[in-house]
């Protein structure tokens, strides 16, 4: 089976949730027509990576201004039981594609913030939600960790679907949790534009034998508003410079990376690479020396019971 697939780099309209969502709807409608069939937006889209701040905090006291910032932040960020979610996935339906998002979800309970990235089917739905279960240095001021059940995969019409957050990737047995629910498309969003992550995504290509979908913003100091421009004075005006790629299970680039500006990656992804490539490594199978190794992860979903599969 072959599946086109987009991998986007772009930029949010920073902190505006509704406008960003206009504008990713705006780049849905585009690629769908050109014939993609599953769109990946990178790590926190909606409403922004907020690289450069700080958010007030320190080692024991956090400042008024700061926690200000976290409730701008949290008003904008996504709801997975508001108008919000039910307008991604009505957009997915609309126009016939596959869509993982990253977002700063929040939860209606309670006041703290995720990083998180959503599944949505054009036919199903919401077909769930993939939590960072490690947020990377100060992330952990904004971002709550989440547990082995936000370790989840996909069954769909266009392949089996999984994936990390940005250094979640970084994690062996956060990626053997991927592999050994047979992983065919691993979806990588990410805050990281470091030429070494291009190496990190073919490793993990190697590794899974699967293709790999790395997805980053491009944002310029500039793009943000003025009244944040102040928390960035030490930053480079290219503060992301990109680096999305797309990566054939055999480790070879397909398309990427893209750096220094904003673009769309397409590619036409044949599923029976996946098994070809298991030909001679297999992590999970031929390769796992079960007799050795044993591996398990806690409350991670059953992929037999999610509500896609037949």
């Amino acid at each position: 089976m072959k599946v086109k697939v987009g991998v986007v780099q772009d930029s949010p309209v920073f902190f505006d949730k509704q406008k960003t969502l206009d504008k990713l709807e705006n780049i849905v409608v585009a690629h769908a027509a050109q014939g993609c069939q599953l769109l990946v937006f990178p790590e926190s889209f909606v409403p922004g990576y907020p690289r450069g701040f700080d958010f007030g905090a320190k080692i024991g006291s956090r400042t008024a201004d700061g926690k200000a910032l976290y409730a701008q932040y949290h008003a904008n960020s996504v709801s997975l039981d508001g108008k919000d979610i039910h307008r991604l996935i009505e957009i997915s339906k609309t126009n016939g594609v596959y869509l993982v998002i990253g977002i700063t979800e929040k939860q209606e309970q309670n006041g703290s913030l995720y990083c998180s990235m959503v599944y949505i089917s054009p036919t199903d739905g919401l077909l769930g939600v993939h939590r960072k279960i490690k947020p990377t240095g100060t992330e952990r001021v904004v971002w709550a960790e989440a547990d082995g059940g936000s370790l989840v995969t996909f069954h769909t019409q266009i392949g089996k679907l999984g994936g990390l957050i940005c250094w979640e990737n970084y994690m062996p047995l956060a990626r053997m949790a991927m592999y050994q629910k047979a992983v065919e498309i691993y979806i990588a969003p990410t805050a990281d534009s470091r030429p070494e992550w291009t190496t990190t995504m073919q490793q993990i290509a190697l590794e899974g034998r699967c293709f790999v979908l790395g997805c980053n913003q491009y944002f310029a100091k500039t793009m943000y508003p003025d009244k944040y421009q102040a928390l960035l004075s030490d930053d480079p005006e290219e503060i992301c410079p990109g680096g999305s790629i797309i990566v054939s299970p055999q480790g070879k680039i397909i398309a990427g990376p893209l750096f220094g500006e904003a673009g769309v990656l397409t590619a036409e992804l044949d599923l029976q690479d996946v098994i070809k490539g298991k030909m001679d490594f297999d992590v999970t199978g031929h390769y796992a020396r079960n007799d050795i190794f044993t591996f398990e992860v806690a409350n991670q979903p059953d992929i037999k019971k999610e509500k896609n599969i037949p």
